[in-house]
């Protein structure tokens, strides 16, 4: 009988990964699961969340600033038609008596209008103006304050390109007018035990790394939509390559006034926005520092050559 010669041949097993790869899946893992949490939360927070009555919860009353177009003109139809009346700050005496003939005609709540240039906040000629809505919130049950002006140009320009009393007037339309209309109002609210001050700014400083040639206005506008369809962002080439994430002043204002009242001091209220929010956190600075500097590089070229189209002097 033959004999059989049987080798037994021992594999040794893969060698362990590095540490540092171990780390490295265990942190990627951990960002992914994070923001995978935080958006499921968010999007289940907002399909359960009910009407609420502001006017009972908060007071009868609320005041917007910049209410004539685009989101302000959206937020002041959306509070009105949730039955609050309206105190409407604008510049244009014009604009403001038609939104305030308009709300009226719509959901029959009373307006008051105060007639205030916000950048000439904190100069001789805003002191006025400002006695003015002092005197006009003064015995009223206001409960909500929307801070929803702002000035968005000079845009898409290097800082000496434009006068510095452009910036000077951006900064008291996005910073000091903000601080000055809610100092107004707020002493009534902490008499009362109650309101709301919501405060509408620009992702440009709170969801990306950089804002490119727009610095100083994403330095003034701290809270956070993204893109909304108004005459602001209508020409801006991210909003035009990111149009599924671009929503109407309309859808807008209905989600940040329901958010009234619920959530954290800092919202982003649209489903959009909020996936937008989570993809401009997923990728890195770079990419969206190329991305935004490329953009509004296209963006200035475009702008100046409309200038010159129009006899003006272009930039340098």
């Amino acid at each position: 009988m033959a004999g059989h010669v049987f080798m037994i041949r021992q594999e040794s097993a893969p060698p362990a990964p590095p540490w540092w790869f171990l780390s490295l899946v265990f942190l990627g893992a951990a960002y992914v699961a994070t923001v995978t949490l935080r958006l499921l939360a968010y999007l289940a927070f907002s399909l359960h969340r009910q009407p609420k009555d502001l006017r009972s919860r908060y007071g009868a009353w609320a005041v917007i600033t910049g209410p004539t177009s685009g989101m302000g003109r959206a937020m002041a139809l959306e509070l009105a038609r949730r039955g609050l009346n309206l105190v409407l700050v604008g510049r244009d005496p014009a604009n403001l008596e038609e939104i305030s003939n308009t709300v009226r005609s719509l959901h029959g709540v009373e307006t008051k209008t105060v007639v205030f240039d916000l950048s000439l906040v904190a100069t001789p000629h805003g002191d006025e103006p400002l006695r003015q809505l002092r005197e006009t919130v003064e015995g009223l049950d206001v409960g909500v304050l929307m801070n929803n002006a702002g000035v968005g140009e000079p845009a898409m320009a290097y800082l000496h390109e434009a006068d510095v009393e452009a910036w000077v007037r951006m900064m008291r339309v996005n910073l000091w007018a903000v601080t000055e209309v809610t100092a107004a109002v707020l002493p009534g609210m902490v008499e009362r035990g109650r309101g709301a001050v919501v405060n509408i700014g620009s992702a440009s400083s709170q969801a990306i790394p950089s804002f490119p040639l727009c610095t100083i206005y994403s330095a003034t506008k701290r809270h956070a939509p993204f893109f909304v369809a108004t005459r602001m962002v209508e020409n801006l080439a991210e909003a035009r390559r990111l149009s599924p994430f671009t929503v109407t002043p309309g859808a807008y204002a209905r989600a940040a006034v329901g958010w009234i009242g619920r959530g954290g001091p800092l919202c982003t209220p649209n489903v959009r926005h909020r996936l937008l929010w989570c993809a401009a956190a997923a990728a890195p600075d770079s990419v969206l520092d190329w991305f935004l500097l490329r953009s509004h590089l296209e963006q200035r070229t475009t702008l100046s050559q409309q200038i010159r189209a129009s006899g003006a002097p272009a930039p340098s």
